[in-house]
C-alpha cells in the first residue's frame, strides 16, 4: 500500500557497471507526487541507464528503488502497471493513421472502448483533424505527442519521458513542453530527462544535476541559483532571443506572404 505522503519516486545508492564502465555511482534522490522532476546532464551521464533501472529493463548492480511504492527489482510487475515509458524516439508506426495507433495500443492493454479512448487522446493532444492522417505524414511534434498519448492508454499514475524533444525543432520542442506541462496539470508525476537546460528551467518543479553517475546538486531552480553569487545589477537593454526571433518570423511568413501577393495584385491592376 501507498500513502499520499510516500514519494511517488524513491532512489538510494544506485550503482550500475556494464563490465569496466560505472556508469552510475551511487544515485539517490526522490520525485513527489503530482511533480515534474528533471534530470539534467550530458550525453553519457547515466540519465537513460537509470530511467531503464526505474522501469525494470536493467537491474541496478547495488541500491534500491522504488516506483508508485513498488520496489523495482521485487514488484517489476506492479510498476510497469504504474508507469509510462516514453523514449527518444517517437514509437509510432507509420503506416497507420494517427487513431488507428491509439485503438491499437488500447486493444493491446485490454481496454474496454478503444475507440472512445483513441478519440478521447486526439482531442487532448490537439490531433483530432491529424486522427484519419497516416502518422508518417505527421511532423516531429506530432508524432510526439501521439507518442505520448499512445504511453498514457491504461492511466498511469507516472510518467518517464527520457529526452523528449531530442530532434526536435523549436516550434515542435514547445508543442512537447505544453503537452508535459499537461499532464502535470492532471496530477501525473513526470521524470523527465534532459541536456537542454532551458528545457529543465520552463518544466522541472524540481532539477537534479548528473555528472559522471552521481548527483551533484538537487534543488528547485531557486535553490540551484542560489549557488552562483549574487548578481550585479546594471542596467542592460533586452535584446530578443534567438528563439523569439525564429517563432516570429516563422508565425508572420504566411502573412507577410499574403501582403506581398495582395501588394503584386494591387500593382497589376493599376498598370
Amino acid at each position: 500500500m501507498t500513502t499520499v505522503t510516500e514519494p511517488a519516486i524513491r532512489v538510494q545508492g544506485i550503482e550500475k557497471s556494464f563490465k569496466d564502465l560505472q556508469v552510475l555511482k551511487g544515485v539517490d534522490f526522490d520525485v513527489a507526487r503530482g511533480s515534474i522532476f528533471a534530470l539534467l546532464g550530458s550525453n553519457g551521464a547515466g540519465k537513460t541507464t537509470l530511467v531503464r533501472i526505474l522501469s525494470t529493463l536493467l537491474k541496478a548492480d547495488v541500491g534500491t528503488a522504488t516506483v508508485h511504492g513498488f520496489d523495482v527489482s521485487g514488484k517489476s510487475g506492479d510498476v510497469r502497471e504504474s508507469i509510462s515509458l516514453t523514449g527518444q524516439f517517437a514509437a509510432v508506426d507509420e503506416v497507420l493513421t494517427g487513431r488507428e495507433n491509439l485503438v491499437l495500443i488500447a486493444k493491446l492493454r485490454h481496454q474496454k472502448n478503444p475507440g472512445a479512448i483513441a478519440d478521447e487522446l486526439l482531442a487532448r493532444f490537439s490531433l483530432t483533424e491529424a486522427g484519419g492522417r497516416k502518422a508518417g505524414t505527421y511532423s516531429g511534434g506530432m508524432r510526439r505527442r501521439l507518442d505520448i498519448a499512445m504511453s498514457l492508454i491504461g492511466d498511469p499514475p507516472i510518467i518517464f519521458l527520457d529526452e523528449p524533444t531530442t530532434g526536435l525543432d523549436p516550434q515542435a520542442r514547445i508543442e512537447v513542453w505544453q503537452t508535459v506541462k499537461q499532464l502535470a496539470e492532471r496530477g501525473k508525476t513526470v521524470l523527465l530527462t534532459t541536456q537542454y537546460l532551458d528545457e529543465a528551467e520552463q518544466l522541472a518543479d524540481r532539477i537534479a544535476i548528473l555528472h559522471e553517475g552521481t548527483i551533484i546538486q538537487n534543488g528547485t531552480l531557486a535553490e540551484l541559483k542560489q549557488l552562483l553569487p549574487a548578481a550585479k545589477v546594471e542596467y542592460v537593454e533586452k535584446q530578443p532571443t534567438l528563439e523569439e526571433v525564429f517563432l516570429t518570423l516563422v508565425g508572420a511568413s504566411a502573412g507577410a506572404r499574403s501582403d506581398v501577393a495582395a501588394s503584386a495584385n494591387d500593382t497589376r491592376k493599376d498598370s
